[in-house]
């Protein structure tokens, strides 16, 4: 069977160091973190860890009207927000044509918005509580894609994608195979999550959140023997994901072309990651590309800072590939869980294009129980290379790696 080539034609994020390159750059390389001590925390006294990764004073566009936000928590904006910008750089904002059926969305989030799913248990429990009609809509698994594509009136395919760390980069996954295999010629596609306690309690209830609550800046670290956990942040980042000759035809600039994905589980446990099943999606993409492992130049890891995570994502990587450059982007802006996988993706994209590769902030004593890789610590790294790749690991045992090439032609 004949496929078609997909490129990348926009991309939009809203994060904690901003919304552009140029901007999210400049805090990579000023080499700080976003991590802060959130006091209001200190009303949960059995949370253990107070740190998180927020959004400072994020509003949505000033041009959305009341009855676009209603239906949408603060996930579902920043994966709109993050979509409008995407399209925008496309060319395609407006456009009539990604209404007509050409377009369609696949995106994710760990889940809905977490305030309204409070309001249906405060209102099953005879509890004061501001549920409404529009409650379940921003509370739903499937918000995020839901929304996407009722703002901007797409038709084409829908495809939710809630599996937490790897929402978005199965967004970008799905959306790529759709296209690969013919069914579309567009899709936006990445993910979003905001910031909650809610979410905070369950990995420090697994004892997985850092708990450095006065040393903010020095966590979390991914790889490095003296990490004590993650740290949760939040954003969104949208892809415009374009069959390769319709880009051409009406023009569009290429940022880059995504030829390899790859995606499977580990069938054992529902959070222990495994090394096995991990090497396997990592060749499973490589298979999906045609690419020998020596072609991958960087691996942007999923780096958690968690202890099973990180070795056994790093073994996998260097049972793969050898002494293969990697660094992990959530020691800088923490794990924002469904955007992770489409904001990583997309900075080692860019990173790719600038032939400059910033490290993993907090490394300075790799673990020695995990893979032997090439790990980037200190200082930027320059890397001329033809593909990286991204890899996202998720609870439920949920594994993805995909591979983007360089745009030269």
């Amino acid at each position: 069977m004949q496929t078609k080539r997909v490129v990348i034609t926009g991309v939009g994020a809203v994060s904690a160091f901003g919304r552009t390159w140029d901007d999210i750059r400049a805090r990579f390389a000023a080499g700080e973190n976003a991590v802060r001590y959130i006091a209001a925390w200190e009303s949960y006294p059995e949370l253990e860890t107070k740190l998180g990764a927020p959004i400072a004073d994020y509003a949505p566009p000033a041009h959305w009207t009341r009855k676009q936000l209603r239906s949408m928590g603060p996930l579902a904006q920043y994966c709109t927000d993050a979509a409008e910008q995407a399209l925008e750089q496309a060319g395609l904002l407006n456009d009539p044509l990604i209404r007509d059926g050409r377009m369609g969305v696949a995106a994710g989030s760990s889940s809905g918005s977490t305030a309204d799913v409070l309001d249906i248990g405060l209102m099953l429990a005879h509890q004061p509580n501001n549920f409404s009609a529009n409650t379940y809509v921003r509370m739903m698994p499937h918000t995020t894609a839901a929304n996407v594509a009722i703002f901007f009136g797409l038709t084409g395919r829908l495809i939710p994608t809630s599996s937490a760390c790897t929402s978005g980069s199965q967004g970008i996954g799905y959306a790529y195979e759709a296209i690969k295999f013919g069914k579309i010629p567009m899709m936006l596609a990445g993910g979003a999550d905001q910031l909650c306690p809610s979410e905070v309690f369950v990995f420090d209830t697994l004892y997985a959140a850092s708990r450095r609550n006065g040393e903010a800046a020095l966590t979390p670290r991914p790889y490095d023997a003296a990490r004590d956990g993650l740290v949760l942040g939040e954003g969104g980042c949208m892809m415009v994901l374009e069959e390769l000759e319709h880009a051409r035809a009406r023009g569009a600039e290429i940022i880059a072309e995504i030829v390899g994905y790859g995606a499977n589980c580990d069938g054992s446990h529902i959070t222990r990651p495994e090394e096995a099943t991990m090497r396997r999606c990592i060749e499973l993409a490589l298979e999906d590309a045609d690419l020998p492992p020596d072609a991958i130049g960087y691996v942007s890891g999923h780096g958690t800072a968690t202890e099973h995570g990180d070795i056994a994502e790093t073994r996998a990587t260097a049972a793969v590939f050898g002494h293969v450059p990697i660094s992990s982007q959530k020691s800088y802006l923490g794990h924002t869980l469904g955007a992770c996988g489409a904001l990583e993706s997309w900075f080692a994209i860019e990173m790719m294009r600038d032939g400059q590769f910033f490290p993993t902030l907090n490394l300075d004593n790799p673990d020695p129980r995990c893979g032997d890789a090439d790990y980037i610590a200190g200082s930027p790294r320059a890397i001329n290379t033809e593909y990286v790749m991204n890899n996202n690991f998720a609870f439920g045992g949920v594994n993805t790696s995909l591979i983007f090439k360089r745009w030269t032609e």
